[in-house]
Formats: structure tokens, sequence, C-alpha cells
């Protein structure tokens, strides 16, 4: 399998909400979703002004496999902007292939060419296999929810790790 990452495009919003909807059948929630295709459009692609929200999307030989959607925020500590990883996620049949990592190491790149401190997310406490993975990348608990942070020599490592 060849993992391909790449900004998500107009084209790309139907996988986008499709994953999303796997994504909330995967957190015991199906019927949470309530983001229309619309809703992705303008949030990532707006008419005017700059999108504010962003996403990666993941190919396996040119099939949508899975996405990363994040945000710019900043840390009054450090001075400095890092990513909010609002949901990362990989079809299951698709999982243990790479991409997951691949999502996250092009977060970090992005986050190191711009001077960002932080990639920051959240991962529910029952999801067992999800946090085994995230810490294998060297993500640290924050808190009870288990906001994960990579920054320092952990987030260069993985930025210079290229997807591989």
């Amino acid at each position: 399998m060849t993992v391909t990452i790449r900004d998500a495009a107009p084209a790309d919003v139907p996988e986008i909400l499709r994953l999303v909807h796997a994504l909330a059948v995967y957190e015991k929630e199906p019927d949470a979703v309530e983001a229309t295709e619309a809703d992705f459009t303008a949030a990532l692609f707006p008419e005017s002004g700059t999108a504010t929200t962003h996403c990666l999307i993941a190919e396996n030989d040119g099939v949508v496999i899975g996405m990363a959607v994040w945000y710019v925020t900043f840390s009054t500590w450090t001075g400095r902007n890092g990513i909010w990883l609002e949901d990362l996620f990989v079809d299951p049949e698709q999982r243990g292939a790479g991409a997951g990592k691949a999502l996250l190491s092009r977060l970090a790149e992005i986050c190191i060419e711009n001077d960002w401190r932080r990639l920051e997310w959240w991962v529910l406490k029952w999801n067992a296999p999800s946090i085994a993975f995230y810490r294998s990348l060297g993500s640290v608990p924050q808190d009870e929810w288990e906001v994960h942070r990579i920054d320092g020599a952990e987030l260069k490592e993985l930025g210079a790790a290229g997807g591989s």
C-alpha cells in the first residue's frame, strides 16, 4: 500500500463527511453528526476570507482512506501558535499501514515549518488502541480527558519521519 498525504480539496468534502460519520460510529455516537457537506465546504473552503479549519487527506492509490481535521491554536505560555487536531480517522480496514502516522507526521511538519510549538488533541479514555498508538509516537497525556501533545524533540522526530 502506498499512502499519500495531501491537503483536502473541495471535491473531497463528501469523503470527509463519510469519514466523520464513520468516526461517529467508531466513537459509539452514530447519530451525533449534524454537520453537512455545506458546513464543511464553508469551513474548509470559504467563499471569502481565510479558512480557519483545515483538512489533510490520506489516500491509498487515489482512494481516500483517512483524514485529519485541524485548526490553529495559540499558547499564551509559549507566545506561539500550534495545531489542534480536531479529528483523525482512518478507515478501519486500512489501519496498520501507516496512514495515521503519516497524517500526524505531516501535521508535525506543518508545526515545524511555521515555528509552532504544539500539536494537541483529545482521545476518549476507553479508546485504548488509539491511546497506545499516540503514546508510541511520543504524545503525553495532559489532563483527565487525556489531551495529548507532541512538542520539543518528539515533534521534531515525528516531523522528520516524513510519513515513513
